[in-house]
């Protein structure tokens, strides 16, 4: 499969066929067995189904010319009746098989849907944070998802495939072997029709396998304003800055650009269609000509002229469909290959497997540097610090200074450039990844909450794993959400959100903001990180949690990051961040007396902005 070193290198079709299609049937196999039987009473179905077409009017024919000819009544008619009743019988048997097996595998085909809707979504969900700010990656994964759908028809859509293909090539060796005894010379004109079908298919699909790889992206960007931007978490900004127009404008444009990139398709394929019609018109006056002369000629009678009429036509149609069902079974695989691709999407960062050990922990930043995937510029540079175990660490700075990316980092959402981080002496890129993420704690300032119970938002984690309810009312208390959460319809069972419950809650943007707190705090990790933790809470509910801060951190190792320089006095060290480092570093009382010192001037700027409101 691809992978971030031979990503140039585009594989071949028989490659993405076969490691699809045994993806297809270890999946199918896996998840429901019952598929294979149902397409083996498909198989029963239409083999009673080509009786009815090739054998039984031949006999039948033969039947009535012999009566008309003068011979035995009795004994033709009765033969006659019979292949009437038999043809009666292959209609219905084939009917009611077809029926039973397309209906049972239409459902079967929802279920494994949903089977590989849930793996990509797994996957999105497990892959390295960095590959979710990745445009190349969410390129990638949008053409996963159209792949594995609609564009290859997922799992019962490719093995529907395979079936016509096993079909096609049996019905061809039947019709084959009647024209050897009947018309071997339509035997070529069928075959070489059928070679310029599939070359001039086989081009077309070439060109539509192109035309998908260009709609990645396109595709992505029209999907984001016709549905991410339409949604209702932007209907606030959308009429209050009347964006429709912008927003619509937008819309069309990549619209069209997916229309251009559909009509080039169409512009580019029409001559091969225009190949494959006059191939057909050729192939048909030929071999039916030469059925008509040997008819005429005596050679085959009435009912072997309708036998082979029928077997021209079928063994046609079985070329073509050979021909189809390879070149739409490989299509649909490449297509499909696409979701292959992401689920084996390469890691961002690689994986130790040491184990955290119990205790306190320090942490260490060694001459650490670090710039975003394909960016030119470096957000920190030449990062010094040492963050003791139970030490509450305030970082400040303006916007784009590279606090945030500092947690980041610590967290392992991204791995350095250069320099290394330690904790309790050990580079991080050493530990167990699930088990490292078990030290902290963090809220971030673009924090989510989802659309679950308030409960299960506080309490995020495994689904095999008890919620502890003493702890997350202790949670909340402490956040000083309780109050409110208790007074919701359900209590802390209430859906938050009107997304799928309409009794669902929309809390305030400060009532968010402690959810988020008290998640952290259930969380009880040893290392905990605030970022931008008040910004929406009003000044009274600020200053409640900047009086509780001890309490809800206690004696754990905290940082804290506010643009509101007041709350930095609950902290033991200030870190500023200014032109991408460290530029000061020390307590609120040593900064604020820094002559000429970047905290000190932000500080005395805030406390002006406070005394002038005031007066």
């Amino acid at each position: 499969m691809q992978n971030s070193e031979n990503k140039e290198k585009k594989p071949g079709l028989i490659f993405m066929t076969r490691q699809v299609m045994k993806y297809v049937f270890k999946t199918a196999w896996r998840e429901k067995k019952i598929v294979f039987f149902l397409y083996f009473i498909k198989l029963i179905a239409d083999i009673f189904g080509e009786f009815k077409l090739l054998l039984l009017p031949k006999l039948l024919v033969d039947e009535i010319v012999a009566i008309s000819n003068g011979a035995g009544t009795e004994e033709h008619l009765r033969n006659a009746v019979l292949y009437v009743v038999l043809t009666a019988a292959a209609e219905l048997i084939s009917r009611v098989l077809v029926n039973i097996a397309d209906s049972s595998l239409a459902y079967e085909a929802v279920y494994l849907d949903r089977v590989l809707t849930f793996e990509l979504a797994e996957k999105s969900m497990e892959m390295d944070f960095q590959h979710t700010e990745d445009p190349e990656v969410l390129d990638q994964r949008k053409r996963a998802e159209e792949g594995i759908s609609w564009y290859s028809g997922g799992v019962i859509g490719m093995l529907r495939c395979c079936y016509y293909l096993t079909y096609n090539i049996a019905l061809m060796f039947t019709a084959i072997t009647l024209f050897i005894f009947y018309c071997p010379l339509i035997l070529p004109v069928q075959i070489i029709g059928m070679g310029i079908v599939t070359y001039c298919n086989f081009r077309k699909q070439r060109i539509a396998t192109e035309a998908f790889m260009k709609l990645g992206k396109v595709n992505r960007i029209f999907g984001y304003y016709l549905f991410e931007v339409a949604s209702q978490k932007y209907g606030k900004d959308t009429r209050l800055y009347d964006g429709s127009g912008l927003i619509d404008n937008r819309s069309k444009i990549f619209g069209d650009q997916s229309v251009q990139i559909f009509k080039e398709q169409a512009v580019s394929s029409v001559k091969f269609d225009y190949g494959s019609n006059l191939a057909n018109a050729l192939r048909d006056a030929i071999s039916y000509f030469y059925m008509g002369y040997k008819t005429l000629q005596g050679v085959l009678t009435l009912g072997d002229f309708t036998m082979c009429v029928s077997a021209a036509s079928r063994l046609f149609q079985s070329l073509l469909g050979i021909g189809r069902n390879i070149q739409d079974l490989t299509e649909k695989c490449s297509y499909a290959y696409q979701f292959l691709v992401y689920l084996d999407y390469p890691d961002a960062l690689s994986k130790g497997n040491t184990a955290i050990k119990k205790g306190e922990h320090e942490i260490v930043f060694e001459n650490v540097s670090f710039k975003y995937p394909r960016a030119e510029e470096y957000v920190l540079k030449n990062i010094n610090i040492k963050i003791k175990s139970g030490e509450h660490l305030s970082i400040v700075g303006l916007n784009g200074a590279g606090k945030t990316t500092f947690i980041k980092l610590l967290c392992r959402l991204y791995d350095v450039n250069e320099g290394r981080i330690l904790i309790d002496g050990v580079d991080i890129r050493e530990y167990s990844m699930e088990e490292y993420r078990k030290l902290f704690s963090v809220v971030f300032q673009d924090f989510r909450l989802f659309a679950f119970s308030l409960k299960d938002n506080v309490a995020m984690g495994r689904a095999d794993d008890e919620v502890d309810e003493t702890a997350v009312t202790d949670a909340l208390k402490l956040s000083g959400l309780y109050e409110d959460a208790v007074k919701l319809d359900e209590g802390l069972n209430t859906r938050l959100f009107k997304s799928f419950d309409e009794h669902g809650t929309e809390l305030s943007g400060g009532q968010q903001q402690k959810t988020a707190i008290s998640r952290a705090l259930y969380r009880n990790a040893p290392v905990v990180i605030l970022d931008e933790p008040t910004a929406a809470l009003d000044p009274l509910a600020e200053y409640e949690i900047y009086k509780k801060f001890d309490t809800l951190v206690g004696g754990k190792t905290a940082i804290y990051i506010s643009h509101r320089l007041s709350s930095c006095k609950f902290c033991d060290r200030i870190a500023v961040f200014s032109e991408n480092t460290i530029k000061e570093y020390g307590t609120h009382d040593e900064l604020v007396r820094r002559e000429n010192g970047i905290y000190a001037e932000m500080f005395a700027a805030q406390a002006q902005y406070y005394i002038d409101a005031a007066s």
